[in-house]
């Protein structure tokens, strides 16, 4: 890494900064991708509300006849 050292201390400021703002992005990137993903709660919320839905539709037909 010679290269690196015979930079101006500000270039390589600059080019240190920018590594490790291509990880911090990165790694960002990758775990909002993996959590949001897939949206497991919310289609189970989903059907236990309309499972709701046809329980009390069938409770409210029951209790009408």
């Amino acid at each position: 890494m010679a290269g690196f050292r015979s930079l101006a201390p500000k270039t390589r400021n600059l080019v240190v900064a920018g590594g490790l703002s291509a990880f911090v992005l990165g790694v960002y990137y990758y775990t909002m991708r993996a959590v949001g993903g897939t949206d497991e709660l919310q289609v189970a919320i989903d059907k236990f509300e309309e499972m709701k839905k046809k329980d009390a539709a069938r409770n409210s037909n029951a209790g009408g006849s």
